[in-house]
Protein backbone atom coordinates (compact mmCIF):
# COMPACT_ATOMS: atom_id res chain seq x y z
CA UNK A 1 0.00 0.00 0.00
CA UNK A 2 2.68 2.23 1.04
CA UNK A 3 4.32 1.30 -2.66
CA UNK A 4 1.02 2.83 -4.29
CA UNK A 5 0.91 6.16 -2.41
CA UNK A 6 4.99 6.52 -2.70
CA UNK A 7 4.43 5.67 -6.98
CA UNK A 8 1.23 7.58 -6.69
CA UNK A 9 2.94 10.87 -5.68
CA UNK A 10 6.23 10.73 -7.64
CA UNK A 11 3.24 10.54 -10.62
CA UNK A 12 1.82 13.67 -9.19
CA UNK A 13 4.72 15.71 -8.82
CA UNK A 14 5.31 16.71 -12.66
CA UNK A 15 1.70 17.86 -12.63
CA UNK A 16 1.86 20.19 -9.39
CA UNK A 17 5.74 21.62 -10.65
CA UNK A 18 4.03 23.19 -13.40
CA UNK A 19 0.95 24.86 -11.45
CA UNK A 20 2.59 28.38 -11.24
CA UNK A 21 2.94 27.68 -7.29
CA UNK A 22 6.49 29.08 -5.67
CA UNK A 23 7.96 28.80 -1.78
CA UNK A 24 7.05 32.34 0.01
CA UNK A 25 10.35 31.44 1.65
CA UNK A 26 12.55 30.19 -1.12
CA UNK A 27 16.36 30.24 -0.21
CA UNK A 28 15.16 29.39 3.72
CA UNK A 29 16.97 32.37 5.83
CA UNK A 30 19.34 33.37 3.32
CA UNK A 31 16.62 34.01 0.69
CA UNK A 32 15.34 37.22 0.14
CA UNK A 33 11.90 37.15 1.71
CA UNK A 34 13.74 36.50 4.92
CA UNK A 35 16.43 38.62 4.00
CA UNK A 36 13.77 41.39 4.10
CA UNK A 37 11.52 40.72 6.79
CA UNK A 38 14.73 40.09 9.07
CA UNK A 39 15.43 44.08 8.21
CA UNK A 40 12.31 45.68 9.42
CA UNK A 41 12.14 47.21 12.76
CA UNK A 42 8.39 48.07 14.93
CA UNK A 43 7.56 51.39 15.79
CA UNK A 44 6.26 51.74 19.68
CA UNK A 45 3.31 50.85 19.78
CA UNK A 46 0.63 52.95 22.17
CA UNK A 47 -1.14 50.98 25.18
CA UNK A 48 -1.29 47.35 26.20
CA UNK A 49 -2.70 46.27 22.73
CA UNK A 50 0.47 47.82 21.32
CA UNK A 51 2.38 46.22 23.27
CA UNK A 52 1.27 42.58 22.56
CA UNK A 53 1.34 43.59 18.99
CA UNK A 54 4.47 44.24 19.40
CA UNK A 55 6.13 41.01 21.06
CA UNK A 56 4.04 39.18 18.33
CA UNK A 57 5.82 40.98 15.56
CA UNK A 58 8.86 40.99 17.21
CA UNK A 59 8.14 36.76 17.77
CA UNK A 60 7.45 36.64 13.74
CA UNK A 61 10.01 39.16 12.69
CA UNK A 62 13.25 38.40 14.49
CA UNK A 63 16.28 40.56 12.92
CA UNK A 64 18.72 38.71 11.03
CA UNK A 65 21.61 40.86 12.35
CA UNK A 66 21.70 43.93 10.27
CA UNK A 67 20.90 47.17 10.16
CA UNK A 68 17.00 47.82 9.75
CA UNK A 69 15.85 49.00 6.18
CA UNK A 70 12.12 49.84 7.01
CA UNK A 71 9.80 50.22 9.44
CA UNK A 72 6.78 49.64 10.35
CA UNK A 73 4.30 52.16 11.84
CA UNK A 74 1.27 50.65 13.49
CA UNK A 75 -1.88 52.11 14.37
CA UNK A 76 -4.67 50.24 16.13
CA UNK A 77 -8.19 50.01 16.67
CA UNK A 78 -9.39 47.39 19.79
CA UNK A 79 -13.03 47.46 20.81
CA UNK A 80 -15.30 45.87 22.69
CA UNK A 81 -19.37 45.36 22.27
CA UNK A 82 -22.17 43.59 23.62
CA UNK A 83 -24.06 41.38 21.37
CA UNK A 84 -26.43 39.35 23.67
CA UNK A 85 -28.72 40.71 26.20
CA UNK A 86 -30.36 38.62 28.96
CA UNK A 87 -33.96 39.11 30.61
CA UNK A 88 -32.33 41.18 33.36
CA UNK A 89 -30.95 43.86 30.28
CA UNK A 90 -27.01 42.41 31.03
CA UNK A 91 -24.82 41.34 28.14
CA UNK A 92 -24.50 37.59 28.00
CA UNK A 93 -22.19 38.06 24.69
CA UNK A 94 -19.47 40.21 23.65
CA UNK A 95 -17.30 40.83 20.39
CA UNK A 96 -13.85 42.11 20.82
CA UNK A 97 -12.51 43.51 17.57
CA UNK A 98 -8.48 43.71 16.58
CA UNK A 99 -7.79 45.80 13.91
CA UNK A 100 -4.72 47.04 12.72
CA UNK A 101 -3.26 49.71 10.32
CA UNK A 102 0.20 49.32 9.15
CA UNK A 103 2.43 50.86 6.41
CA UNK A 104 5.69 49.46 5.88
CA UNK A 105 8.02 52.77 5.45
CA UNK A 106 11.38 52.73 3.63
CA UNK A 107 13.66 53.85 6.16
CA UNK A 108 16.41 56.06 4.05
CA UNK A 109 13.65 58.17 2.58
CA UNK A 110 10.56 57.65 4.93
CA UNK A 111 8.29 56.96 1.93
CA UNK A 112 5.59 54.09 2.38
CA UNK A 113 6.07 50.93 0.39
CA UNK A 114 3.18 49.05 1.81
CA UNK A 115 -0.01 50.68 3.44
CA UNK A 116 -2.25 48.08 4.41
CA UNK A 117 -5.06 46.51 7.20
CA UNK A 118 -5.04 43.62 8.68
CA UNK A 119 -7.56 42.45 11.65
CA UNK A 120 -9.83 39.61 13.62
CA UNK A 121 -12.46 39.50 16.14
CA UNK A 122 -13.11 36.88 18.82
CA UNK A 123 -16.61 35.89 21.26
CA UNK A 124 -16.22 36.38 24.53
CA UNK A 125 -19.26 34.72 26.80
CA UNK A 126 -19.75 37.53 29.91
CA UNK A 127 -20.62 35.64 33.01
CA UNK A 128 -21.66 36.37 36.18
CA UNK A 129 -18.03 36.84 37.88
CA UNK A 130 -16.64 39.96 36.54
CA UNK A 131 -12.76 38.61 37.19
CA UNK A 132 -13.92 35.77 34.25
CA UNK A 133 -15.02 37.88 31.67
CA UNK A 134 -11.87 40.48 32.33
CA UNK A 135 -9.26 37.24 31.48
CA UNK A 136 -11.72 36.33 29.06
CA UNK A 137 -10.92 39.20 27.63
CA UNK A 138 -7.49 39.50 27.80
CA UNK A 139 -6.74 36.31 26.73
CA UNK A 140 -9.09 37.62 23.40
CA UNK A 141 -6.38 40.28 22.77
CA UNK A 142 -3.75 38.39 23.26
CA UNK A 143 -4.52 35.56 20.54
CA UNK A 144 -6.32 38.44 17.94
CA UNK A 145 -2.66 40.45 18.44
CA UNK A 146 -0.94 37.08 17.41
CA UNK A 147 -3.68 36.17 14.63
CA UNK A 148 -3.41 39.89 13.25
CA UNK A 149 0.84 40.03 13.62
CA UNK A 150 0.85 36.41 11.53
CA UNK A 151 -1.84 38.37 8.83
CA UNK A 152 0.88 41.30 8.98
CA UNK A 153 4.02 39.42 8.22
CA UNK A 154 2.70 37.26 5.64
CA UNK A 155 1.63 40.55 3.68
CA UNK A 156 4.82 42.30 3.98
CA UNK A 157 6.66 38.25 3.15
CA UNK A 158 4.40 38.51 -0.40
CA UNK A 159 5.20 42.32 -1.04
CA UNK A 160 8.98 41.41 -0.34
CA UNK A 161 8.93 38.62 -3.12
CA UNK A 162 6.79 40.27 -5.23
CA UNK A 163 8.73 43.42 -5.56
CA UNK A 164 12.31 43.59 -7.28
CA UNK A 165 13.68 46.66 -5.40
CA UNK A 166 13.23 44.94 -2.34
CA UNK A 167 15.18 41.42 -3.24
CA UNK A 168 17.60 43.92 -5.30
CA UNK A 169 18.18 45.47 -1.95
CA UNK A 170 19.02 41.61 -0.09
CA UNK A 171 20.93 40.92 -3.57
CA UNK A 172 18.59 38.47 -5.03
CA UNK A 173 15.37 38.60 -7.45
CA UNK A 174 12.40 37.36 -6.89
CA UNK A 175 11.32 33.92 -7.88
CA UNK A 176 9.75 34.21 -11.31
Amino acid sequence: MKRLAILGALALAPLLSGCGLHPLYAGGSSGPVAGAIGQVEIAPIAGKNGWLMATALRDRLPSNGAPALYRIDIRLDDQISGLGVRTDDSVSRERRTLRARYQLVRIGDNSVLLDATAGSDAGIDVVRSEYATIAAENTALERLSAIVADQIVARIALYARNTPAVAAAQGTAPAK
